[in-house]
């Protein structure tokens, strides 16, 4: 088995594994989707299953002397010849090493942007929080009690009614 074929194989497998198929279910709220996602499970499995068996078996090799005895040894042994000259390749992997450093910087900036987030969402949930208390008070909070919350908003009135300015 040639090693190209091994390592799909070998990733297919624990890709399989890895997927949360219950998980994403869980998540489709429409009969469209859950059919759709049914079709892409099994052909998931069909093509994992097929990688399994066709490339994780080493070929039976050829009997050349079968062939020689019912076609003839010259032209066997010309294909035994062209057969074991036939060189596979082996993959060099070039594009990994070449988009390995940019996924490492935005794996990085990724890092950053969720600890931005999670202190953006905490500081929401903060004011949400104060908020919904303001709610609650603002039937029976007098305006003193409002100013001593905001001070811009009691000098701001404060400076329009010193100047006289009554929004017209």
């Amino acid at each position: 088995m040639s090693g190209v074929a091994k390592k799909i194989a070998d990733v297919t497998f624990k890709a399989g594994k890895a997927i949360d198929w219950d998980g994403m279910a869980k998540l489709l709220v429409s009969d469209e989707a859950r059919k759709e996602f049914v079709n892409l499970r099994r052909a998931f499995d069909e093509v994992n299953s097929a990688l399994q068996t066709k490339f994780s078996q080493e070929p039976e090799p050829i009997d050349w002397e079968y062939y020689r005895k019912g076609i003839g040894s010259r032209l066997v042994d010309m294909y035994k010849e062209a057969y074991e000259s036939i060189e596979i390749p082996k993959y060099v992997d070039t594009v990994t090493p070449q988009y390995k450093p940019k996924f490492d910087s935005l794996l990085v900036e990724l890092k950053e942007a969720e600890e931005l987030s999670l202190k953006e969402s905490e500081r929401l949930e903060t004011e949400i929080a104060e908020v919904q208390e303001l709610k609650k008070k603002l039937s029976t909070m007098t305006a003193d009690e409002y100013f001593e919350k905001h001070p811009e908003l009691k000098k701001k009135f404060d400076d329009e009614i010193r100047n006289d300015y009554w929004g017209y």
